[in-house]
């Protein structure tokens, strides 16, 4: 059978979810951990990788994973901990997009939100954006700038941030200079990396393709379906489960997003709710053993 969350389109869902904000978190989440795995979840004794994220939101507060999430204070930590060659630079911040010189940027970038997930418009010329696009993406960026993340899936590191649009530089694997940069999404638990998964083909269907910590496919589905095709083992592999293991120590989970970009290792963002804790893993038996692996009693 079908989940609601399969039925609804995605729009919907989103716009029902803040139209249920009023609601406190608990209630909120097993309304719609149902809508969306049509599953009932079970808080007292959570056993499913999906449900421990669930219980991690209404028992695990860290107000300084807040400072993670946010796409800007993030560098600091990240210079700190790894080095200041492994983010991205970041070409300006506005608080309205109204705000923004485009004169000022290059005629490649990137524009998103730091405070949010899925806001990310990428700029491949500027000097070609015509009036109606700039006007979607006002739209759009107007939109964003206003909504607390938090109340979507109450994640609570994401709320009260104050919300930015930020443009970062265009990046380019020189070896693959048409294509989509892949990203390395590493799923830690207390320091430990334990399972990434690749996503590939973002400028036309996402796939997500599951490895172990050999490079070994595995067969899971999560989200997205699997490409169907060979993925390259990413040069750097042993270096980006080392710099993954240096983020996420001391968390029970975290998912520590990575690039491999012309003979660097760069970071993306903190997760600490793969798919807002809302996405089962297929075989089952994977929510189980992903489970297994988040300790409620550590931090």
């Amino acid at each position: 059978m079908k989940s609601l969350k399969e039925i609804m389109p995605r729009n919907l869902s989103r716009k029902a979810r803040m139209w249920l904000s009023f609601l406190p978190d608990a209630p909120y989440i097993r309304l719609f951990y149902y809508v969306s795995t049509g599953r009932h979840i079970n808080l007292k004794n959570p056993v499913l990788f999906s449900e421990k994220q669930q219980w991690l939101k209404l028992h695990k507060i860290h107000p300084e994973y807040r400072d993670l999430v946010d796409k800007l204070k993030v560098n600091e930590h990240v210079n700190h901990c790894i080095g200041e060659d492994h983010v991205f630079p970041i070409l300006g911040k506005w608080k309205a997009f109204d705000e923004i010189d485009f004169d000022t940027l290059p005629d490649r970038f990137v524009l998103k939100c730091n405070h949010d997930s899925g806001s990310t418009k990428i700029i491949r010329d500027k000097q070609k954006l015509s009036k109606e696009e700039l006007a979607k993406l006002k739209k759009h960026f107007d939109y964003r700038v206003k909504q607390d993340y938090f109340y979507a899936s109450r994640e609570y590191p994401c709320k009260g941030i104050e919300p930015y649009i930020i443009a970062q530089q265009f990046m380019v694997d020189n070896a693959h200079p048409d294509s989509s940069i892949e990203d390395y999404k590493f799923f830690c638990f207390n320091g430990e990396p334990k399972l990434m998964f690749v996503a590939s083909d973002r400028n036309v269907d996402v796939k997500f393709d599951f490895f172990d910590m050999d490079f070994n496919w595995l067969d899971i589905q999560n989200i997205h379906p699997n490409s169907g095709k060979k993925i390259k083992k990413p040069e750097h592999f042993e270096e980006m489960k080392e710099i993954a293991a240096k983020l996420s120590k001391g968390i029970p989970f975290v998912r520590i997003d990575l690039y491999d970009i012309n003979g660097t290792v760069y970071f993306g963002e903190y997760t600490f709710f793969h798919g807002g804790g809302f996405c089962l893993f297929h075989p089952m038996e994977w929510e189980r053993k992903l489970g297994d692996w988040i300790h409620l009693e550590d931090n």
